[in-house]
């Protein structure tokens, strides 16, 4: 990190200390405007291990805590962040037996005690509304059995934390944060009493945000998937409080809601998981339904391509490809580099899909997992489509901006009788290799065939000139490629027909076949399937199909298809364990 950014971050963290001090100052509000209902969703598997003391939090494990969480040696920032966030209360209150009150008053009232004045760490905008939003939800489940004076110390809390946002949050990052502080604060003051003052300037301020931010199509500039989703989740609660308090909601909040819902629903798959992309994952459990049903938009899925993927989807099968250019600038931190790659789910099982964001296990993952080869699509070995700008890098972590990415990115989606036609491109190897790659992708009607064909080629003078002084370089090896898909862990892959097909297993029992036209080497290669909420990479397997360049182009044909005993319906009913894996 550059000297003038160290010096930025010191300031505007002494900065928020200051004004929660400040704020500190302020009375405390004589309690609730009426009983709060929780809006956030926990997971009760989660619950139960924060309970029994044996939990993951920011991919790290905590064993046998037979002390306060706060007296934890914070292990990095992203766990002490997402500590002090509380989203956690949202586990406990999803259990709400004696045992989970216990545990969730017992850190709430020490934070109040340690931290509660203004002191500490947890004093960023974007943090307090996060932590706002779920002290309010769960105040009852935090109130059952305590006396006059916590209540006191809580609701002193809540007003504190309340005057701090209407100070601060202009502070917080342009984008998530600053949604997530003002969405905090519209709450608060909708749920305390003697706080209302501050939603005309709060609801307006979001306002502003939706319509710099959520273009007409219902996209953002990172193009992350579940970040959209997470902005849904809390313009819903935003335009939820504002109507609570008797208040009309500014219309860019409910056009921005309108736009976003559409397009959401086109990233999904059909297990109801979002895709992977641009660092975002397939989103907890029942937050995606959630949030479209609470936007309260009539069930339309966005046509053509929805925030740059473009999806197709027929029987049980959808493909989401990634059919447009990374982002740029500083919407590009988390962004990757995959250009064309896909993504493929049988009704409830992923089968390909991407490696997914590594930020969660360390810097090396996490530039590995922003590349090229971690994901479904072709890749120049050695290369990315596009670069990551080294000089941007935050202290080694692999959060640069991508300072190079394809200048041209073109798709289009038809259909006829015989089903679903992606025919896309981009440049992205033209810079170093004068190549271009071009991706059709054909889905029959019936979604059970999926045919590819993949082209690396020097289209135009200029390329192939470059590609000329390439070749000449590397001289008879040519330029070696890979066409990757990156398996789901629950796949179970095997070569077959003396090693010229892959055959893929499903625990719904389908069967999917993997073929090639002859023009590549197929392999089956180890992968990583990178989750957050894991303590480290789950191993996973990848089909490679490898070839060279050694004239202006070369193309490869390939086929995903049910094996043609597979049944039309499988009953797959199963249901998985979604407990947290110490994996």
């Amino acid at each position: 990190m550059r000297q003038s950014d160290i010096g930025q971050v010191a300031r505007t963290r002494w900065a928020d200390r200051l004004h929660a001090r400040i704020a500190a100052l302020a009375g405390a509000p004589e309690g609730f405007v009426r009983p709060p209902e929780p809006r956030t969703i926990g997971s009760f598997a989660k619950g139960r291990q924060l309970v029994s003391g044996n939990f993951q939090l920011a991919g790290f494990l905590v064993e046998d805590l037979d002390r306060s969480i706060w007296d934890i040696r914070m292990p990095d920032r992203r766990f002490e962040a997402e500590l002090h966030g509380c989203t956690w209360l949202d586990d406990l209150a999803a259990v709400a037996d004696g045992a989970a009150r216990a545990r969730a008053q017992a850190w709430v009232f020490e934070w109040i005690a340690r931290f509660g004045s203004g002191r500490g760490p947890g004093w960023a905008p974007d943090l307090t509304g996060r932590r706002l939003i779920r002290l309010i939800n769960h105040a009852p489940f935090l109130l059952g059995g305590r006396d006059k004076a916590d209540t006191a110390a809580l609701f002193r809390c809540l007003g504190l934390q309340t005057v701090y946002l209407s100070r601060r949050w202009r502070a917080a990052s342009d984008g998530m944060p600053r949604i997530e502080a003002l969405t905090g604060l519209i709450s608060a003051a909708q749920a305390l009493r003697g706080m209302a003052r501050y939603l005309p300037q709060a609801s307006a301020a979001l306002a502003r945000l939706c319509e710099r931010h959520i273009d007409t199509d219902g996209a953002i500039a990172s193009r992350n998937p579940q970040e959209l989703m997470e902005i849904l989740t809390h313009l819903n609660w935003a335009e939820a409080a504002l109507r609570e308090a008797g208040r009309v909601p500014p219309p860019a909040l409910r056009t921005a809601i309108e736009r976003i819902a559409p397009t959401l629903r086109a990233l999904r798959h059909a297990d109801g998981g979002l895709a992977r992309f641009h660092g975002g994952g397939r989103g907890p459990e029942g937050r995606l339904d959630q949030a479209l049903a609470a936007a309260g938009v009539r069930a339309v899925t966005a046509h053509g391509l929805a925030m740059g993927y473009a999806r197709l989807a027929a029987g049980r099968t959808t493909v989401i490809v990634d059919a447009a250019a990374p982002p740029k600038g500083p919407a590009s931190v988390n962004a990757h580099a995959s250009t064309l790659a896909m993504e493929l789910t049988s009704a409830r099982r992923p089968l390909v899909v991407n490696c997914g964001s590594g930020a969660s296990f360390g810097a090396d993952w996490w530039r590995a997992g922003r590349a090229t080869p971690l994901h479904s699509t072709l890749c120049i070995r050695g290369h990315s489509s596009s670069r990551v700008d080294p000089q941007t890098g935050v202290g080694g972590t692999g959060r640069g901006v991508l300072a190079e990415v394809p200048d041209q990115v073109w798709a289009q989606i038809d259909s006829d009788l015989d089903g679903l036609r992606l025919l896309a491109g981009h440049n992205g190897f033209a810079p170093t290799h004068g190549m271009t790659h071009v991706r059709e992708l054909n889905l029959s009607i019936d979604g059970r065939h999926l045919s590819g064909e993949d082209t690396l080629g020097a289209m135009s003078g200029p390329d192939r000139k470059r590609f000329e002084k390439v070749i000449r370089r590397l001289g008879p090896d040519g330029i070696r490629f890979d066409l990757r898909f990156h398996l789901h862990p629950d796949v179970d892959a095997a070569l077959d027909l003396g090693g010229t097909a892959v055959s893929l297993a499903l625990k719904s029992g389908e069967i999917w076949v993997f073929r090639h036209d002859g023009v590549g080497d197929v392999a089956l290669e180890p992968s990583v399937y990178l989750e957050r909420g894991r303590l480290r990479p789950r191993p996973a397997r990848q089909i490679v199909l490898s070839a060279t360049v050694l004239d202006y182009a070369c193309q490869l044909g390939w086929t995903l298809a049910k094996a043609q005993d597979t049944p039309a319906a499988i009953r797959d009913i199963r249901r998985d364990d979604d407990a947290p894996k110490h994996s």
